[in-house]
């Protein structure tokens, strides 16, 4: 069993960069590799980041389709795909932000706490993380985490998320006792 901060063995990440100008190439992504390397030096497997459009249906394809993926390679391996979904960009108050629009009908139980620790790192050095809509929560056994887009988000998202996934994705896995 993992120790508080401790990843699981084979834990996977997914990370979605969400983005209208990355994804039609018009800006390179900053957000999403940053973001893959750091959860890459948590101890995750991480593979390609996938970027799409800010568009519902789209920020929804890409998350679920990592949920699937790891309810299938579950029942076939025994382990999950992605233990963990993160997706960056899209989560602030400007009218194409609509990262938890989209992801907040797909959980089926809520993470608050994570959410509230994201919005809370930092606030007193920079006051608009205030202004962040961030949300976690769980689908199946898979943890999914919205974080800004900035590389700075990003970075303090991790800084959060960091002492306390690898408990989190042991719960999910049915271990994770409470000690």
């Amino acid at each position: 069993m993992a120790a508080l901060g401790e990843l699981p063995e084979a834990a996977r990440a997914l990370v979605v960069t969400v983005s209208d100008r990355s994804h039609a190439g018009t800006r390179p992504d900053g957000s999403g590799p940053l973001l893959a390397a750091l959860l890459t030096e948590l101890g995750f497997v991480v593979d390609d980041v996938v970027v799409v459009p800010d568009e519902i249906a789209a920020v929804q394809a890409a998350v679920l389709a990592g949920v699937t993926l790891s309810a299938d390679i579950a029942r076939s391996a025994g382990g999950a795909a992605y233990d963990l979904v993160v997706t960056t960009g899209g989560t602030g108050l400007a009218p194409r932000d609509i990262t938890p629009d989209a992801v907040a009908p797909l959980l089926e139980r809520q993470v608050p706490g994570l959410a509230e620790a994201l919005r809370q790192h930092r606030r007193d050095q920079l006051p608009t993380t205030l202004l962040s809509r961030s949300i976690a929560g769980t689908i199946g056994r898979t943890l999914v985490v919205t974080l800004p887009g900035s590389p700075g988000a990003v970075r303090d998202g991790v800084a959060v998320l960091g002492p306390v996934v690898g408990h989190a994705i042991a719960q999910l896995r049915g271990g994770g006792d409470h000690g």
